[in-house]
């Protein structure tokens, strides 16, 4: 197995609110497992004191005596403490909270799972600390990237440089089942728990309907919505709502949910994992791609603009919706538009009034129709979200 290992930069940017008294300040880093957290940290600040809690004898010393980790900051006064993985050992966050109170120093709290911290600790640090997320690598941080790869093997740093990922993938699925799961007890059902993943990988970047994923997984539907908030919980996925406001056609009321990364989803759809060019499935590879793009842009440049997706009862729709229809999107895997694959968009149009109208597809050039529609390649689009045009 060859590898490349460039080095990535990531675009994600922590800031601080200090407290106006004693200087102090806190942020949670929250991602998922291998998006990169810890080598994002010791780059970044590589003068703070690390605290590791995947260090089993570490977490076990801090769960019985989490006071330890008070009097060793308070002993050498530290400008910045990371504690990775401090979903661990949530009692840490009372150490944090007096530490906050009381010293200068500022702490970065990195986890893949605030789901643990809220079940076992009521102190989430009082609204004290600010909220960032590291996603899977986006096309600006890799740079010359490669369409056919990463629609592929997803944009997880380690995924994407290997040439042949179903190995690590396939271990990477495990072990999120073993340490979210099964460690954490976020379940007691692991088998059906499994079989609802494989659901979830078939039918990723769809509409939810709870009730047949129910029945292929045989549980009730109340456990398939858990279910559900689990993977959003430990950072596996995201829900995308429909956009509800309606002026004269019927729109659909369901939800789309996405897992967090491109070969993550290919790794559980129960068939190949090999993903061919003019498929059904390189479309929708695609289409999650284009998001992802998206979603990480207005993630790292703390841009509250809601995501949604637009769909019709009669069947129109547009995969993406930015904002207050500031921008409508529609992915096209193609390298030709056709005129019926505008269609949604011209619909959108005569109910309501868009900012900008872009089709995202393989076309060699950028183009304009009469009426606004911009057809661009999708490496332009990428270029425009990251150079701050597309918004």
């Amino acid at each position: 197995m060859t590898q490349r290992i460039p080095k990535f930069k990531r675009d994600l940017e922590l800031s601080w609110v200090p407290n106006p008294v004693s200087g102090s300040a806190a942020a949670f880093l929250w991602g998922a497992r291998q998006t990169g957290k810890t080598t994002f940290l010791h780059d970044r600040y590589p003068e703070a004191r690390f605290y590791d809690l995947l260090d089993t004898t570490l977490s076990a010393e801090l769960t019985v005596r989490p006071r330890t980790f008070r009097e060793e900051v308070l002993a050498e006064r530290p400008p910045i403490v990371v504690i990775d993985e401090v979903q661990h050992v949530p009692a840490l966050l009372e150490e944090v909270h007096w530490l906050l109170e009381n010293t200068a120093t500022r702490f970065i709290l990195c986890g893949s799972s605030a789901r643990k911290l809220r079940h076992r600790s009521r102190n989430l640090l009082g609204g004290r600390a600010i909220d960032f997320h590291m996603l899977p690598l986006t096309s600006h941080e890799i740079g010359e990237i490669d369409l056919a790869r990463v629609l592929e093997h997803g944009a997880l740093p380690v995924h994407y440089l290997v040439d042949e990922p179903s190995p690590l993938l396939k271990a990477y699925v495990y072990n999120y089942i073993k340490a979210e799961i099964i460690d954490e007890s976020a379940t007691r059902n692991i088998p059906a728990f499994s079989r609802f993943l494989q659901v979830v990988g078939f039918s990723h970047g769809q509409q939810i309907n709870y009730a047949n994923v129910a029945r292929e997984t045989g549980v009730s539907t109340s456990t398939v919505r858990n279910y559900f908030q689990i993977l959003e919980d430990t950072l596996l996925g995201f829900t995308l709502e429909p956009w509800r406001r309606r002026k004269k056609r019927r729109l659909v009321e369901t939800a789309k949910f996405y897992l967090f990364d491109i070969g993550v989803a290919n790794r559980l759809h129960p068939e190949t994992h090999v993903i061919t060019e003019g498929s059904d499935r390189f479309g929708r590879a695609f289409e999650h791609f284009v998001i992802n793009e998206v979603r990480a842009y207005l993630s790292y440049k703390r841009l509250e603009y809601p995501m949604s997706f637009w769909r019709t009862s009669s069947g129109f729709e547009i995969d993406l919706i930015v904002g207050d229809l500031d921008v409508a999107i529609e992915c096209k895997s193609t390298k030709e538009i056709r005129p019926a694959d505008l269609k949604g968009l011209r619909a959108l149009a005569e109910e309501d009034t868009v900012k900008r109208r872009v089709v995202v597809s393989r076309v060699d050039k950028a183009r304009s129709t009469e009426d606004g529609i911009e057809i661009l390649p999708w490496r332009s689009f990428c270029r425009q979200i990251w150079d701050g045009g597309l918004f």
